[in-house]
């Protein structure tokens, strides 16, 4: 089965420099460029299914790459909880202590009313997991938001959860990743459509 893993294109400006996980912002104008871009990418790939977050960055950015997205709630971003939509100078300001937790150790990290990344964790890879046995032999897209990414991607690499941002996730960016015989192969990380 050969996973393609892509992160939304670039969001609203209104969430620059804020909490979003949870909250549901469109594409900018960039982000709709780039989603055509990756459509126009990936237009030879044959995607057997497109499957895509339940949010509309990730459904937008989905929309353009050919057959109709089917939502997968487990693909969803982090929920920060109380800190969705805030700065993070306002987050630093009224809780420090979970502020420094979260720059030193940030999968160590429960967001009040939130999740934490081992929340986050396991439903992606329960997700993912469901996709190599539901398309065997297949080509799936899976669009999504960074976390999720990294998440699959470091498990299928046996990282530990404190490397995850080793791993870069620009927007709109394809991560590829074959099983072969159960075995997952990374093809490519973090790939503009240029580059496809």
């Amino acid at each position: 089965m050969r996973l393609l893993l892509i992160r939304h294109a670039d969001p609203a400006e209104e969430v620059r420099g804020r909490c979003y996980g949870g909250l549901d912002v469109g594409l900018s104008a960039r982000g709709r460029e780039r989603a055509r871009e990756l459509a126009e990418a990936l237009g030879g790939t044959g995607l057997d299914a497109v499957y895509a977050s339940p949010r509309r960055r990730a459904l937008e950015t989905a929309a353009a790459l050919g057959p109709a997205p089917i939502v997968d709630d487990r693909l969803r971003e982090l929920e920060f909880g109380e800190f969705e939509g805030r700065t993070y100078d306002e987050i630093a300001a009224s809780h420090p202590e979970i502020y420094r937790c979260w720059m030193e150790t940030p999968t160590e990290v429960r967001f009040p009313g939130g999740e934490s990344y081992a929340d986050l964790r396991s439903r992606a890879l329960e997700a993912a997991a469901d996709l190599r046995a539901r398309h065997a032999g297949e080509t799936v897209a899976a669009v999504t938001h960074a976390g999720v990414v990294r998440a699959v991607v470091a498990d299928a690499l046996g990282m530990p959860d404190g490397a995850i941002f080793r791993l870069g996730q620009d927007y709109g960016a394809v991560t590829r990743l074959d099983w072969i015989d159960g075995v997952p192969v990374l093809r490519l990380l973090n790939a503009p459509a240029t580059a496809l």
